[in-house]
């Protein structure tokens, strides 16, 4: 269900998948941004929603402008898991195109429904027919804005498509709430799997 929010005037300031996540999160809520880098998207949930916004990031230099950017958050490492944190002490619990860049998938998105009520996944769909265009016809690892790394410098350990994550989150008993699919700030309704490059994800945990 989404909020009471006024999408239209964020959509014409700012990114397409920040007005999205907006819209998946309660006004004045309390957030957890996973891997928040700068902390730029906490910015714009405390300045548009007035979220209780929490960032945790393991980059010395993203930790310094979270703080510069006057966001509350914590240096660690994802993979250690978040075990300081209480069962559903946050509404929303975010994961913000850093999936592909996790070692132990399983365990953090668990991890997430295990701290949030609910929680928000964005990746870069590697079903996206440019990405597949590049393997198959250049013969080498796509590059594109939502896939930015070279393969030899490429933090990203777990690329999937759509069709994947859907697969991974009915074997694990995730109830996907809503899914919108876009490809440079337009949401892409037909074939999605084909011709959408980012995807994002509202869940929550199955009863």
């Amino acid at each position: 269900m989404q909020n009471n929010v006024n999408i239209a005037n964020i959509n014409s300031k700012f990114r397409q998948d920040f007005a999205i996540i907006a819209g998946w999160i309660p006004f004045s809520g309390k957030v957890l941004d996973l891997g928040c880098g700068d902390g730029v998207l906490l910015k714009f949930l405390r300045d548009s929603m007035e979220v209780r916004g929490y960032g945790v990031e393991k980059d010395d230099a993203n930790w310094l402008s979270c703080l510069k950017n006057g966001i509350n958050v914590i240096q660690m490492d994802l993979e250690a898991g978040l075990s300081g944190f209480q069962d559903q002490s946050f509404d929303t619990v975010i994961l913000s195109q850093t999936l592909q860049a996790m070692h132990h998938t399983e365990d953090i998105l668990q991890e997430m429904l295990r701290v949030g009520k609910e929680a928000i996944v964005t990746f870069p769909n590697f079903g996206y027919w440019h990405n597949r265009i590049q393997v198959a016809v250049a013969g080498h690892m796509p590059v594109s804005e939502d896939l930015p790394y070279q393969w030899y410098d490429t933090p990203n350990v777990h690329l999937c498509t759509i069709k994947d994550f859907d697969q991974f989150c009915k074997n694990h008993n995730i109830r996907v709430l809503e899914r919108k699919v876009i490809t440079a700030g337009n949401e892409i309704r037909t074939l999605p799997n084909l011709r959408g490059a980012l995807a994002m994800y509202r869940l929550k945990a199955a009863a």
